[in-house]
């Protein structure tokens, strides 16, 4: 689960850097401004849709498909019988 964060987070980042670098190249005339604002439009919608469909995931994940969850082991317990020096 850690590592599939780690991954999404290096591809928003990179998504970001990529829109920031035609925003700079937009600001300084090196590319025309109608290409860079239908880019920056398709790809805010492809955002906009993948901050949707993963807060749908992530309902649909925390609500219907729970995990199953052991019951905490206490340090005066071996495999869930009282030990005798644990008074």
């Amino acid at each position: 689960m850690n590592t599939t964060r780690n991954i999404y987070a290096y591809i928003l980042a990179a998504v970001v850097m990529v829109v920031t670098v035609f925003g700079l190249l937009g600001i300084w005339e090196v590319i025309q401004w109608e290409d860079f604002k239908e880019f920056f439009w398709k790809g805010f919608y492809s955002l906009l849709l993948l901050l949707i469909s993963g807060a749908v995931v992530l309902f649909i994940f925390s609500t219907i498909y729970k995990a199953p969850v052991k019951p905490p082991v206490s340090p005066f317990t071996r495999g869930g019988e009282e030990t005798k020096d644990a008074a």
